[in-house]
């Protein structure tokens, strides 16, 4: 037999899977419309028998799963299986087998998305390195907001969480330089659409004039050093302290929306805080907006 007689015989196999998978399922349907129309005793009978039965299967499976991982080739037989999707359907619906984690991220980022657009921002899956990472993007206004890190940690992180508990490492990546505004103004600018979740009151900080455009300027609020740094009316505040050692900022050498760490040279965009010389750590951001020419933020736990 030959490669083409192989494939045909194969499709003659999948289809007539396919029409007595069919005829399975529309006998089910018949069954559950008799059920239906029995008295309520009869009906919670048969819903208890069903149960029983699945759970006998449930049990016999797990077992069958249980010593089919036990041996490494078997295992692999087991993954293949898997691709079969009466075989993945049937053990998805017993709770042995997870979805996919592809999908089970995008529910996580579909989840919190409609928060991220109201406030004309997205995210999307960049990357997702096993067995227990995922890279993220915060696009549109999110990208560039110097909220982006608390957007991440109060929304994007948490969705992922619940529908992934097996993704351990959620880093965030983003484009070399932020993008450009969205084109407009607001009184308002930079607010975290997970904001109010940190219950915090916005506290007035300084005059949009006295923080160079460009630069930064340190004040101090509540005994804590904080670093307020400019671009037109694009304000972003940091805690005054570098993520490598925790020294002061505020004396480091700005260039390009760029501030170096004059003590071991770290690098952070001044939008967004991110860290260019180490890019699993970034600068401790807080929520800022501008009111009437004046910068406002909420001070995080």
């Amino acid at each position: 037999m030959n490669a083409s007689d192989n494939a045909a015989a194969l499709q003659r196999i999948a289809e007539t899977s396919a029409a007595d998978l069919e005829r399975l399922v529309q006998s089910i349907t018949r069954l559950e419309n008799i059920v239906s129309g029995w008295d309520e005793s009869k009906v919670l009978a048969v819903h208890a028998l069903k149960s029983a039965i699945e759970e006998l299967h449930k049990e016999a499976l797990a077992r069958l799963i249980r010593a089919l991982k036990d041996d490494p080739a078997s295992a692999a037989h087991l993954r293949a299986a898997l691709a079969d999707q009466v075989v993945y359907g049937v053990l998805r619906f017993h709770g042995l087998v997870k979805e996919p984690l592809q999908a089970r991220l995008q529910a996580a980022l579909d989840e919190v998305r409609p928060y991220l657009q109201s406030h004309h921002g997205d995210v999307e899956l960049v990357a997702i390195t096993a067995p227990d990472s995922v890279e993220i993007r915060l696009t549109g206004a999110c990208h560039g907001c110097p909220s982006s890190s608390q957007t991440l940690v109060l929304g994007v992180e948490q969705a992922i969480r619940k529908h992934c508990p097996d993704i351990e490492h959620i880093r965030q990546v983003s484009l070399a330089l932020p993008e450009a505004a969205i084109a407009g103004s607001a009184p308002v600018h930079f607010v975290s659409p997970f904001a109010a979740a940190g219950g915090s009151t916005w506290r007035d900080i300084a005059s949009l004039a006295d923080i160079p455009d460009g630069g930064v300027l340190e004040c101090r609020l509540d005994g804590k050093s904080l670093l307020l740094a400019r671009r037109g009316v694009r304000v972003s505040c940091f805690d005054n302290a570098c993520a490598h050692l925790g020294m002061p900022l505020d004396m480091g050498e700005i260039e390009n929306g760029v501030i170096t760490c004059s003590y071991h040279g770290f690098r952070y965009l001044l939008e967004t805080g991110e860290c260019l010389t180490a890019p699993e750590v970034q600068l401790r951001v807080h929520p800022v907006r501008v009111v009437a020419g004046r910068a406002e933020v909420q001070l995080q736990d």
